[in-house]
């Protein structure tokens, strides 16, 4: 056996790449050969579990409280938009779990849509995500990273423009290299980074309750936490939740890389269940600091809530709060790059993007052409300017995406009742969660429709133009399922 031919033998999953949707009957529908070069298995409970938490915390709970608050209203409105966001998260995770056991395959939404739907809707979803939500998430978490590393620098001024763009690219450009390198050192990073974060919420949550039993929670009592700084309105709650859900974006991620979790029918609903409620507590603990050490007209005014929180209650050791935010957007930045270049491959795999972005490097059996796009996507969004003010319009689409998936859910269960589900939610969950769904996109559209309404144009107009553009060409779906990149 010559090494071509060994590297290939060490890829391969035999039986395993991709689990076989079976009917009831038994029936095998797949026919992959066992030979078949794919991406490995490497992705256990903890790695599983990290990559979710490391993909939900990033730079969103460092930037979401302050929009959370303007359009709640009141510090006890915002608390209960935190919980109820983590508690619809739980409830679309949950629907996320059946689907990755029953269509065992990676690309998360865009293959569970493809599968559901067809490929016109597959491909639309995939668009919106490959060139619009991912890089525009991913520009925002890198900037996060490089503004609070920069900060102490510039301690009295705004850090300089082009700074914070190189320095975001750097770390862009590191990470890239990472996770073209090796599977194993990206979930390394997950793993630490994860730990890192938690360690750094852990602290502005310790520090806060130190506050809280010394007497200051003026602003959590029940007299003055429902104070409201506006008449509170359905549309301005929905853009709360808007808001929340930026920060809790990357729950539904570990779908993005079924094909490498161990043993997925049974570690990714574990991983699930684990993660969201436990991300959930974290985020309401650490908004409830942020009100022990600041008044609401503090934490508004704030452009960098953390910081902020540092110099009033650390002192000389406030530094370490600017540090412990990078520790977490850094590992935010590992995890985006991780899942998000698993959709460029899935959606190669499925002939929708270019043949070369479904090759997998032979020796390392990582998607190397998938990572340099997201890569590059990211540092064009990057190099075009700001993009905060693009948090609503990209967890509206993020939203949409969610809803059309989790609407496909109840779909199959008609249209396919006899397909082997291994997890089958109640009825009432997927339901639920679309009711949610549908309130928060149409009061979200009422209140900023020129935001929310270019993401309805791009998501559909353009991207159907594309699909157009794509057909007339004569393109037909390769097939890919074999496909290699040798160096």
């Amino acid at each position: 056996m010559d090494g071509t031919e060994r590297s290939r033998k060490s890829c391969a999953e035999t039986d395993q790449a991709q689990q076989p949707m079976m009917e009831l009957n038994g029936k095998d529908k797949s026919d992959s050969p066992s030979d078949r070069v794919t991406l490995k298995k490497e992705i256990g409970l903890l790695s599983a579990c990290a990559i979710i938490i490391g993909n939900i915390i990033g730079s969103g709970i460092f930037i979401s409280p302050k929009g959370v608050l303007e359009h709640a209203g009141s510090v006890g409105l915002s608390l209960i938009v935190w919980v109820c966001g983590g508690g619809i998260c739980a409830l679309g995770s949950m629907c996320y779990a059946e689907l990755g056991v029953t269509i065992p395959k990676s690309g998360g939404d865009y293959s569970y849509v493809t599968e559901i739907f067809g490929g016109l809707v597959g491909f639309l979803l995939l668009w919106s995500a490959v060139l619009i939500m991912y890089p525009t998430t991913l520009a925002v978490i890198a900037l996060t990273f490089s503004n609070y590393v920069l900060q102490p620098a510039f301690q009295n001024c705004v850090p300089p423009y082009l700074a914070t763009r190189l320095l975001s690219t750097i770390c862009i450009l590191f990470l890239t290299w990472v996770n073209c390198s090796s599977v194993r050192w990206a979930t390394r990073i997950q793993d630490v980074f994860t730990v890192a974060k938690l360690l750094a919420l852990g602290l502005i949550i310790a520090v806060g309750l130190v506050q809280i039993c010394r007497g200051h929670y003026d602003a959590l009592r029940p007299s003055q936490a429902f104070e409201f700084t506006r008449d509170p309105s359905v549309g301005q709650i929905a853009l709360a939740f808007l808001q929340a859900s930026f920060a809790f974006s990357g729950w539904n991620f570990l779908n993005y890389v079924t094909e490498e979790v161990v043993e997925p029918r049974k570690n990714l609903p574990r991983a699930i269940y684990i993660s969201i409620p436990l991300v959930t507590l974290v985020y309401t603990l650490t908004n409830i600091a942020y009100f022990s050490s600041m008044t609401p007209e503090e934490l508004l005014a704030s452009n960098a809530v953390a910081v902020t929180f540092g110099e009033k209650l650390l002192g000389v050791f406030s530094w370490v709060m600017p540090i412990s935010v990078a520790l977490s957007t850094f590992g935010g930045i590992n995890g985006y790059l991780f899942t998000s270049s698993r959709l460029c491959f899935s959606g190669a795999r499925e002939g929708h993007l270019p043949y070369l972005l479904a090759m997998i490097h032979l020796k390392n059996c990582t998607p190397i052409p998938a990572l340099l796009v997201c890569c590059g996507a990211t540092i064009v969004i990057l190099c075009i300017g700001e993009t905060h003010n693009l948090i609503n319009y990209v967890s509206f689409i993020n939203f949409l995406s969610y809803g059309v998936t989790i609407a496909g859910l109840l779909y199959y269960r008609w249209k396919r009742p006899n397909l082997l589900r291994p997890i089958k939610v109640s009825v009432l969950v997927p339901i639920s969660y679309l009711v949610f769904w549908a309130v928060l996109l149409g009061f979200s559209l009422y209140s900023e429709p020129v935001v929310c309404g270019m993401g309805i144009y791009h998501h559909a107009h353009r991207g159907t133009r594309l699909l157009t553009i794509s057909e007339s060409t004569g393109r037909t779906s390769p097939d890919v399922s074999t496909g290699s990149w040798s160096v």
